[in-house]
C-alpha cells in the first residue's frame, strides 16, 4: 500500500476492526498503547510497516483543534480517535507484520523537543466528527 495514500474513514475502520480481533501475544505490544505514549526505545520498528496516512494535505497546516465531547483529554485512554482532529490529522497508520495489530504514530514537536508517539488503533474509539467552522 502507498504510504502517502490518505486512508478513508472506512479503510481506517476496517483496519481498526481487524486489529482489535488479534488475540496473539506479540513483541510489538501495540495493544498496550491505549493512550498516546512515547514510543519506547525497545519498540520493534523493524516489524511494523506503514499502511497510509491521515494527513489530508501535506502542504497545508492541519488543524490543532482536538475533539473531546465527553471531557476526555489528549492523554486519556478513552479519548476519541477523531481522524480530522489533532493529533490524528498528523498521523501515519502502521501495522505489525508479525501479529497484524495496527497503530497510529506521529512526531510531537514541542518548543525544545521532538517526541515520537504511538497509540493503538481501537475501533470503539473511532469518530468521524467534522472540524468546527
Amino acid at each position: 500500500m502507498n504510504t502517502d495514500k490518505r486512508l478513508s474513514f472506512e479503510e481506517l475502520t476496517q483496519l481498526a476492526t481487524a486489529s482489535a480481533a488479534v488475540t496473539q501475544d506479540c513483541t510489538c505490544a501495540i495493544d498496550s498503547f491505549r493512550e498516546w505514549t512515547r514510543i519506547p526505545a525497545a519498540f520493534p520498528e523493524q516489524q511494523v510497516r506503514a499502511l497510509g496516512t491521515l494527513v489530508e494535505d501535506p502542504y497545508a497546516e492541519a488543524s490543532y483543534d482536538e475533539y473531546h465531547p465527553h471531557k476526555t483529554n489528549y492523554w486519556s485512554a478513552e479519548a476519541p480517535i477523531a481522524w480530522r482532529h489533532y493529533p490524528y490529522n498528523r498521523c501515519g497508520v502502521f501495522q505489525c507484520s508479525v501479529c497484524g495489530r495496527c497503530c497510529l504514530k506521529y512526531v510531537e514537536a514541542g518548543g525544545y523537543y521532538v517526541e515520537p508517539r504511538i497509540r493503538a488503533l481501537d475501533p470503539a474509539l473511532l469518530v468521524d466528527a467534522p472540524l468546527s467552522a
